[in-house]
């Protein structure tokens, strides 16, 4: 336990984000593209037709699923919080995929890939993400909407 975050899971935690930069490498050397999750999302459904093979996002997306799954049966469900307000969500929800769009890839691509490679335009959207990210819990918790 650590303290001051009593459900903090700090070996889960290694675990998780050594797949992620092991996924990250595996992807970078072997199609020589960046993982960004919005992307291969995009291309897995269509939505876009530069990127990794079709097959490959599939792949790709498809073990995110299903890793989900492994955790979920291996180490039970991971508890989660989120605001009673389902037009909240949603709301919160298309401002995600307009800024995704607007900063040319999401925290993965950006926040793993793009810093590890000192890319100019990720170090200012990472920046900008936890900018706006520690505001945004700010102003909810002095509406009274923090959870």
């Amino acid at each position: 336990m650590l303290p001051g975050f009593p459900d903090a899971m700090p070996v889960e935690g290694f675990f998780g984000g050594f797949m992620i930069g092991l996924a990250a490498t595996l992807m970078l050397l072997g199609s020589g593209r960046i993982v960004g999750i919005s992307g291969l999302v995009a291309r897995a459904t269509m939505q876009s037709r530069s990127g990794v093979s079709l097959p490959v996002a599939w792949l790709f997306v498809g073990g995110l699923l299903l890793g989900a799954i492994l955790v979920n049966s291996f180490i039970g469900p991971i508890q989660t919080r989120f605001p009673s307000s389902t037009a909240l969500l949603i709301a919160g929800g298309l401002i995600v995929g307009l800024g995704v769009r607007m900063g040319s890839g999401c925290t993965s691509g950006h926040g793993v890939c793009g810093m590890s490679r000192l890319s100019p335009r990720s170090l200012i959207a990472t920046a900008t993400f936890i900018t706006s990210g520690m505001a945004t819990v700010a102003i909810a918790n002095q509406l009274g909407w923090g959870w």
